[in-house]
């Protein structure tokens, strides 16, 4: 599949088609790993079963992948969440965006695999070269903002500090892949929300902030819930 982009080069910007045949979502991604397991824990309480081990990888269909202004959902418990994207070409040709992996919550009681693949993938199309921002990686922030009857609120706020890097991230899917990565997407997992639970609005919008270069990448879409026609 091939997805079309803008590439922000510090000098100038280019379109970029990335094709790509693989994508995977990672989670539980926090470099605190017992702030990990108490955030499991916390979820678990509302029903959301504990991972065997983590991080944890979960393959996405491809065709899920949207840069869409409004994604049609079923039903009202579903939110999205922030999170950087690495797409990889090869080992020395990977590019940074600024995604966010909506999921059925209701769904994800049951089972979090499938709770993934009912919701879009959602990437803003402007990216980075990774290699542009490596030296301060750290530094990056992630912000989301949900809004909910009409207002505004901050949902999620961190520096990538808290969670994977991209060299963790890459060697821990190339291990459980045991492949090279070549023509991937790889989502990289979350921020823990500033609300302590899920909201579920009627629009989600995220930014990564790179103050160094004086720059940001953005995304916003509407989320329009489908109603069931028929009684099960």
């Amino acid at each position: 599949m091939k997805i079309n982009l803008r590439l922000h080069r510090k000098d100038r910007t280019e379109t970029l088609d990335f094709e790509y045949d693989r994508m995977i979502n990672a989670g539980y991604v926090g470099r605190n790993q017992d702030e990990v397991r108490r955030h499991i824990h916390e979820l678990s309480q509302k029903g959301i079963p504990a991972p065997k081990t983590t991080p944890i990888l979960i393959p996405i269909f491809c065709h899920l992948l949207s840069c869409a202004p409004e994604i049609e959902v079923f039903g009202h418990e579903t939110s999205g969440e922030v999170e950087y994207v690495l797409l990889i070409k090869n080992e020395n040709e990977i590019y940074v965006g600024l995604g966010s992996d909506h999921t059925d919550r209701h769904l994800e009681e049951v089972d979090i695999p499938r709770s993934k693949q009912i919701c879009p993938n959602i990437i803003c199309r402007d990216v980075w070269l990774l290699k542009d921002v490596s030296a301060h990686w750290d530094n990056l922030m992630l912000r989301s903002n949900v809004i909910k009857d009409g207002k505004q609120m901050l949902y999620q706020e961190g520096p990538l500090g808290l969670i994977l890097s991209p060299a963790g991230l890459m060697e821990f899917v190339r291990s459980s892949i045991q492949e090279p990565l070549r023509n991937i997407i790889v989502f990289s997992g979350t921020l823990a929300t500033v609300t302590g639970e899920f909201v579920f609005g009627e629009q989600f919008s995220a930014e990564l902030i790179d103050k160094r270069l004086c720059r940001r990448l953005e995304l916003s879409y509407r989320i329009k819930p489908l109603e069931a026609l028929s009684e099960f």
